[in-house]
């Protein structure tokens, strides 16, 4: 990364680029919580959580940081309500016996210049994995108003047969309706809080 103004609310933490000390909240209107799915072996269906919060704690060192994180499973989109009603049923998320799904780091580690690995417990209905974040730094910046801000892509793939969320249908041509294998996708923009 570059020495500009912005290196002021950035440093290198175990040769990464990481933010300041601070407890940093996301900025929803600024961050995506999105997933994809195979439909019939062809397609990729997207969609996303409209309700969501999280806080970013930054440590002194990467093993003093961590990061918790919680969604409306009811606010799932996946632009199509008949889809996104089913999601919501029992068959999927069931959303009136677990309504919220929750991420909870247990180890922040640097992966290369702008690179890190999260690894936390995720939670989806009644059933808590662990699971591994990417994490791809996308800089820090002061913003119009004086707070300090930064960005970050993650990605992950999870089974959801392994979370209890295995309804299904066999195709006659062999596979299933829907892919086991769901990716996680998370934009991200967060802010310092004061």
């Amino acid at each position: 990364m570059t020495e500009t103004a912005t290196q002021q609310v950035w440093r290198t933490l175990d040769g990464a680029a990481a933010p300041l000390e601070g407890t940093y909240v996301l900025d929803k209107a600024h961050t995506t919580v999105a997933f994809v799915a195979r439909h019939l072996m062809v397609a990729k269906v997207r969609g996303h959580f409209e309700e969501f919060e999280g806080t970013i704690t930054v440590g002194k060192d990467a093993g003093s940081s961590s990061i918790a994180a919680t969604i409306q499973a009811a606010s799932v989109d996946t632009r199509d309500e008949t889809r996104d009603k089913h999601i919501r049923s029992a068959d999927f998320l069931d959303v009136e016996k677990f309504p919220t799904i929750r991420f909870a780091s247990t180890s922040v580690q640097a992966a290369g210049a702008e690179r890190w690995k999260v690894l936390g417990d995720l939670t989806i209905r009644d059933v808590t994995r662990p699971v591994q974040l990417e994490v791809e730094w996308n800089g820090a910046t002061r913003d119009p108003w004086g707070g300090v801000r930064f960005g970050f892509s993650a990605t992950t793939e999870i089974d959801r047969d392994e979370f209890g969320v295995s309804f299904n249908a066999a195709l006659e041509t062999g596979g299933f309706v829907v892919a086991k294998q769901v990716k996680i996708e998370i934009d991200g923009e967060a802010t310092l809080q004061a």
